[in-house]
């Protein structure tokens, strides 16, 4: 158990829990204890699938630890590798996120869920962007919102700072599902098992794509793609599991993936 980040595995999924009482805020050590963890997840190949959400059910993040940046904890300062809370900015992260929102998620915790690629929240959680009520920029978010939900919908929420609650969210596309409260981990873990059968070398390929056709012509990124320019797609053509996957089909059996 590592504080404050506690790390459960079983099988090829890494369970990782933000636990600093009371609120779950992350200050610097925080942040670069995330970075290292989610790195180690990366770098591991014997992993496949990571779920991230915070301890309790009161608070999933509110993101930065104010009452540490009073005591001189920067807000520019080093957040170690892959950003504020190890996620945003971690290069070559080919392996699905899931985040099972468990309560709070505001500012920089908001932020931290939309750097996952599936978001789960309990029917309690609760989201907001108040940084613009302390005259400061949710920046990240900035950057990913009005690529994720309806651009008027981002801009209010960005510019007013307002609450809202899990059922809003689900309608506008930021959570794929709301659970009880009960049922969220359970659902998380369903869902880490579903994707730990499927094809590993096909989901890295999947979220290179994704990121490098984020601001392409669609054109430009898919002769990226057939052109093998991209390291994961190249990587999957030449694969065992790109045979296995048409072998399987036409034996009418599952297939046994490899990663390789």
């Amino acid at each position: 158990m590592d504080h404050p980040i506690k790390t459960r595995r079983v099988g090829t999924t890494l369970e990782v829990t933000l636990d600093r009482p009371k609120a779950n805020a992350i200050d610097l050590t925080t942040s670069r204890r995330m970075g290292e963890v989610f790195a180690n997840f990366r770098d591991d190949p014997d992993l496949r699938v990571a779920i991230l959400t915070g301890a309790g059910q009161k608070f999933f993040c509110p993101g930065w630890d104010l009452k540490a940046a009073a005591d001189g904890d920067a807000v520019d300062g080093d957040y170690g590798v892959g950003g504020f809370g190890g996620l945003q900015e971690l290069r070559d992260l080919n392996k699905p996120v899931i985040a099972a929102v468990n309560g709070i998620a505001c500012g920089g915790g908001l932020e931290l869920a939309l750097s996952a690629d599936i978001i789960l929240a309990a029917d309690h959680a609760t989201f907001a962007l108040p940084e613009i009520r302390s005259g400061t920029v949710a920046d990240a978010a900035s950057v990913k919102l009005p690529k994720r939900i309806p651009y008027h919908i981002a801009m209010e929420l960005l510019l007013t700072g307002r609450w809202f609650y899990a059922d809003e969210a689900n309608r506008w596309g930021l959570v794929s599902e709301i659970l009880s409260a009960d049922q969220l981990m359970d659902r998380a873990w369903e869902l880490a098992g579903l994707l730990e059968s499927g094809p590993p070398l096909v989901y890295a390929a999947i979220k290179e794509i994704v990121r490098d056709a984020e601001n392409a012509k669609f054109h430009d990124a898919l002769n990226r793609i057939t052109k093998r320019q991209l390291r994961t797609v190249d990587v999957l053509y030449a694969s065992e599991d790109q045979i296995e996957g048409a072998r399987a089909f036409a034996e009418k059996r599952d297939p046994v993936w490899k990663g390789r």
